[in-house]
């Protein structure tokens, strides 16, 4: 199946160029000359990546990509020749996944489509590899949001399931207890270690054959924990 690239800008002719430079690669490539088009023929299919400028009419290139990611993970790929713009787009969190400035090479834009469909693909497998993930007798169902313990389902509070999914998902990375609390509560930390050490006893009491001699969540005294994985 032909990758499906929509390409945002405002310049006629570079998005024709483009356009017609990868249907010859291959690719399936739909235009659109500015960020409400844009968004309005995105809602409309599926695409595969996302081409667009900046610097465009009606609705600018970061507001369009705010617009597209409360949405959709889709790769976005930035044209723009400022690298201000580019910097701010993807340094500040917008959701850019890769940029290319401007004048650039068909070869060139090609090729880093290329990767961000290749990147983009590889993640998604691996994410449905790992959706049920086995420690020990312990068997987390990431889709579902289920934990069991040899056998038998374990209840978890939202918070005990995202602290456990956070350690899972980075087995023998230590983690401090500030970084857990701006991670699972998304917010900054004011060193109320007091919330931190709640739910980690309470998870530990469910999870653990002995919680005072942890199997799996174990602390690093002054520093944070860790889930050890031989």
């Amino acid at each position: 199946m032909n990758n499906k690239i929509l390409i945002i800008e405002d310049d006629i002719s570079i998005s024709e160029m483009v356009k017609n430079y990868l249907k010859k690669e291959g690719f399936i490539a739909t235009t659109a000359c500015n960020g409400e088009d844009g968004i309005a023929v995105f809602l409309k299919d599926n695409f595969d990546l996302i081409v667009l400028d900046l610097m465009m009419p009606k609705l600018d290139g970061i507001e369009t990509i705010k617009i597209i990611r409360e949405k959709s993970s889709v790769p976005i790929l930035i044209m723009s020749a400022k690298d201000s713009d580019v910097d701010k787009a993807i340094g500040l969190g917008f959701g850019a996944d890769d940029y290319i400035t401007k004048p650039f090479s068909m070869i060139e834009i090609s090729a880093r489509i290329k990767a961000a469909i290749r990147r983009s693909t590889k993640y998604s497998n691996n994410k449905q590899e790992i959706q049920i993930i086995k420690i020990g007798n312990l068997t987390v169902d990431l889709n579902n949001f289920l934990v069991s313990k040899n056998g038998q389902t374990i209840q978890l509070t939202s918070k005990e399931f995202d602290i456990l999914k956070l350690f899972i998902k980075n087995p023998n990375r230590v983690f401090t207890k500030a970084q857990i609390y701006n991670l699972i509560w998304e917010d900054d930390y004011f060193g109320d270690e007091n919330v931190i050490n709640v739910h980690m006893r309470r998870l530990r009491e469910k999870i653990e054959d002995n919680p005072s001699k942890p199997q799996y969540i174990k602390t690093l005294w002054g520093i944070g924990y860790k889930l050890e994985v031989n």
